[in-house]
């Protein structure tokens, strides 16, 4: 219970207040005159504003609050390091038995863990939630156990209490990272690009450790090469990266031995591979009213470098002029077809049939182009079933189905087969139009056709068809090269919108692509999307089926999926990973790599245990930064506005909050005893002073 005085005054306190000075004034002229009584005036005026001041005695019953002591735990990565877990469960043990032994005293317990991304040691995040929580006048001291390494200390809240930091780790702590200063999100296929990266040292250094590591690098998960790379200084990497899509560079150091971890000794990039620009070879047999299609087509993609020429003469004008003569200029078909035929990554005969332009040992040449890697797309017109086709040239060692001499002259529409449903060139085309298509309508949605050639495939496979299920398109793999052909001249249809047209353009981009060996169109393919630590693994294949998928994570631990289909030919996983890093991927047949993360976690950017970071907050509160190697420190009380730690201690501040439970006001005297007093004064001072007169 505490009582004081309060005042409720019955005129507004400026009055009283300026009463007062009326008063005081007066008092001292009759003081300084020697007037009789003047004291007994005073004290009558002290009554009258005592009257008006209306003092009363407030009696209030309070109810203690404990003080709140907050723990801030770090068990971030970094934390997990050496035998830090330990200093920091027994740092939080001592400081438990600490509080327990206060009576008052509680103690909040708030831990912070690894986020979903990258953020590093949200520390300041935690202390600013727990800080919320709790009425900030109870709050008598806030402990933070880490290793000092916190990441958003930008985000420091207002703190009405020491904070203090209980370090983890060790002062003979040293360590060895490997740094990666610059990486490009993608490069261009064949181009030369560099990569800088760093090896430093950190921490305390052991005297004897030599200033060349051991750095290996590996590609897709491959078989590394290793080099001997210095210590301390910028490493520029040249690197050319070799084939399209996602390549994932893996660099790791070999291990120091007492470094404090080799959690930081790797790093992984995912360089994606783009080719500059697609160099096409447009051979056109005769004009004709796809040609310019074919030509539009390849014109309006400004990553095409196009070559085209087209023969004008038809074949049944006979004027005796040598073919070499006929051009304006001298084409250089001797150039094109055999010296640098190797710079062309596609070459399209688009109707084109023999007329002696091209020798023999030309169109030999482009089939060894083809075995070496090159790739052809054959269009193919009424001519290729004549005599003059080109299928009757070298050419047939790689054209992957022979003509029979019969052409389908009808409408038609392409249709995909059930290997073309699940093919990647092909897959899903069959749905294109559909939000524009009539109701009742049925897949596909494209306009016909009214040509074929009809053909009796070799090799290959077959992914459209036509009149009688009659191959229309066929892909085939030839050596390193790979070969398509399209037994019709209609596709331009499409793209002048016959009949509402159909995906001419996509269709010729899923070919261009697949034919230049783009991993997102192999037909058998492995690989993984992530979303921050979650993955889905893809599985695509001509089969009906796929095996189960092992998965292996960084540390060695292994996990196997079963993959669900999700459309023809692609099967799915999901996956959530539980820490960043490389994952290897397979079925037993095909492999595949991903990584988690970033290419060097931020929490092992910093391993070395320091206070620099919280020292501004822990200076400003008067706290106080101990290492935990040095023992846990004790607890003790200080007052406000006081140095709160020293050696072997830390303080709270007390901070005596209450609830009031009850109130209670009583005045002093009631105002007529005020006035009462006050006349009996006055009438005191009018005898004294009556007395005095007689006297004299």
């Amino acid at each position: 219970m505490t009582d004081q005085i309060v005042f409720a005054p019955l005129v507004p306190m400026a009055l009283v207040w300026t009463l007062a000075a009326m008063a005081g004034l007066l008092v001292v002229f009759a003081a300084v005159n020697r007037l009789s009584g003047w004291w007994l005036r005073a004290l009558a005026a002290v009554a009258l504003l005592g009257a008006a001041a209306n003092p009363s005695l407030q009696e209030e019953d309070r109810t203690p609050l404990s003080d709140i002591v907050i723990a801030v735990v770090d068990e971030t990565a970094s934390q997990r390091l050496s035998d830090r877990a330990d200093q920091t469960g027994a740092a939080l043990e001592r400081l438990r038995a600490e509080v327990a032994q206060r009576p008052g005293t509680e103690l909040r317990e708030v831990v912070v863990r690894d986020a979903d991304g990258n953020e590093g040691s949200m520390v300041m995040q935690a202390m600013a939630e727990a800080l919320a929580d709790e009425p900030r006048a109870r709050v008598a001291g806030i402990v933070v156990i880490s290793d000092g390494q916190i990441h958003d200390m930008e985000g420091a809240p207002s703190v009405p209490a020491p904070v203090h930091l209980l370090m983890t780790g060790h002062d003979s702590d040293w360590d060895r990272r490997l740094i990666v200063k610059n990486a490009p999100a993608f490069a261009i296929l064949g181009e030369e690009f560099h990569l800088t990266l760093r090896i430093e040292d950190q921490g305390r250094v052991p005297a004897d450790l030599p200033q060349m590591a051991t750095l290996s690098l590996a590609l897709d998960g491959g078989e590394p090469s290793t080099y001997q790379v210095p210590v301390g200084e910028d490493i520029d990497l040249p690197v050319v990266l070799p084939h399209g899509g996602m390549n994932v560079i893996q660099f790791t150091l070999a291990d120091s031995p007492g470094e404090l971890t080799d959690r930081n000794n790797a790093a992984v990039l995912q360089i994606n591979g783009v080719r500059d620009r697609l160099r096409v070879l447009l051979v056109s047999g005769e004009p004709h009213a796809g040609e310019r299609t074919w030509r539009n087509l390849l014109k309006s993609d400004s990553s095409v470098d196009l070559v085209h020429f087209t023969i004008l003469r038809p074949p049944e004008k006979q004027d005796g002029v040598p073919v070499t003569e006929l051009s304006l200029i001298a084409f250089p078909t001797r150039e094109l077809f055999l010296e640098k035929i190797d710079e062309f990554d596609l070459i399209i005969f688009d109707r084109y049939k023999r007329r002696g332009i091209l020798p023999v040992i030309y169109l030999d040449n482009i089939r060894q182009y083809v075995e070496d890697g090159g790739a052809v797309l054959v269009a193919a017109g009424p001519d290729f079933a004549g005599a003059t086709s080109i299928y009757r040239s070298p050419l047939n060692q790689i054209i992957p189905a022979e003509p029979t001499a019969r052409v389908y002259e009808q409408g038609y529409k392409p249709q995909l087969t059930d290997l073309g449903r699940r093919h990647p060139v092909t897959e899903g085309l069959d749905a294109w139009g559909a939000e524009n298509a009539p109701d009742g309508a049925e897949a596909p949605y494209w306009g016909r056709w009214f040509r074929m050639i009809d053909l009796a495939p070799k090799s290959g496979e077959t992914v459209m068809s036509g009149p009688e299920d009659k191959p229309l398109l066929v892909l085939d793999r030839v050596g390193e090269g790979r070969v398509a052909l399209l037994a019709s001249d209609h596709a331009w249809l499409w793209n002048r919108g016959f009949e509402g047209g159909g995906p001419q353009l996509e269709l010729l981009r899923r070919l261009a692509h697949w034919m230049m060996k783009e991993p997102e169109l192999e037909e058998e393919a492995l690989w993984a999307e992530a979303e921050g630590q979650s993955m889905t693994v893809i599985r695509r294949t001509l089969e009906d089926s796929t095996g189960d998928i092992t998965i292996t994570g960084p540390e060695g631990r292994s996990w196997t999926l079963a993959p669900e289909e999700v459309s023809p030919g692609r099967f799915e996983a999901e996956f959530d990973a539980p820490e960043i890093g490389l994952y290897r991927i397979t079925d037993g047949v095909l492999d595949a790599v991903i990584a988690l993360g970033p290419s060097a976690p931020r929490e092992f950017e910093q391993t070395i245990a320091s206070g620099e970071a919280i020292s501004p907050l822990v200076s400003a509160t008067r706290g106080g930064t101990l290492a935990l190697e040095d023992g846990a420190p004790d607890l003790r009380e200080v007052r406000p506005g006081r140095p709160a730690a020293g050696r072997g201690w830390i303080g709270i501040t007390p901070r005596e909050a209450y609830v009031t439970a009850d109130l209670r006001i009583m005045p002093l005297l009631p105002p007529w005893a005020f006035l009462f007093l006050a006349a009996a004064l006055v009438i005191g001072a009018w005898l004294l002073e009556g007395r005095r007169r007689r006297a004299v």
